[in-house]
């Protein structure tokens, strides 16, 4: 790069993002609760998988509000560690999928789809207050795609409820819960990715300025 060239203007979020991660907190707590009651008593992988990822949601939304007026740096620092624990998550359901898989239990179809069709609702109202924030800095991108990947993992949990009921068997569960898992290892990449790139460029503009 030139040395005319001017340092990275520092990328701001929008005053709105504050009050959108604060709803989006407050709602993924309390789908949490739900779905891992709702867990429990049907007996369903990808509900747990669900309720889980619920939960490290919102430890991601309440990071992000707490470096939300730092600088690039430690934004791209806490981005860097939610891509690590979307990462890992993903990871331990595709393992607890593969443990579940030898038991042989079959979970309760009717509790899945309904508890998957009020957390797909939530997930929508939450992904259409933070879509406008997707195009910001690592931090802003990956609380965009924790709420994009729980929607997709919503219908998937739907599906599999009506592939329970259909077959009788829990395949169709394990099948999403591996999906979902799957989901959060790529997407956790992607926002390493984005991290690294973030504190790099925030870097370079430091040296500039020096």
């Amino acid at each position: 790069m030139a040395c005319s060239c001017s340092a990275p203007e520092p990328k701001t979020p929008s005053p709105g993002f504050r009050r959108a991660l604060w709803i989006a907190l407050w709602v993924n707590l309390t789908m949490f609760l739900v779905e891992g009651a709702a867990s429990l008593q049907s007996g369903s992988v990808s509900l747990m998988a669900d309720a889980i990822d619920f939960f490290g949601d919102s430890a991601n939304y309440l990071l992000s509000l707490s470096v939300l007026s730092m600088g690039m740096v430690w934004r791209g620092r806490a981005a860097m560690f939610k891509g690590a624990t979307m990462t890992l998550f993903g990871l331990a359901v595709l393992g607890r999928a593969i443990w579940v898989a030898q038991s042989g239990a079959t979970p309760e179809a009717i509790t899945m789809g309904a508890v998957g069709f009020l957390a797909l609702a939530a997930n929508v109202a939450v992904a259409w207050i933070l879509f406008r924030y997707r195009s910001g800095d690592s931090d802003m991108r990956s609380v965009w795609l924790c709420s994009r990947n729980d929607a997709i993992g919503n219908v998937a949990v739907m599906v599999a409820a009506l592939g329970v009921l259909g077959t009788g068997t829990a395949w169709p569960d394990l099948v999403v819960a591996a999906i979902i898992g799957s989901l959060a290892v790529t997407s956790g990449i992607s926002v390493i990715r984005h991290a690294r790139s973030d504190i790099s460029e925030a870097r370079l503009a430091e040296h500039a300025h020096q």
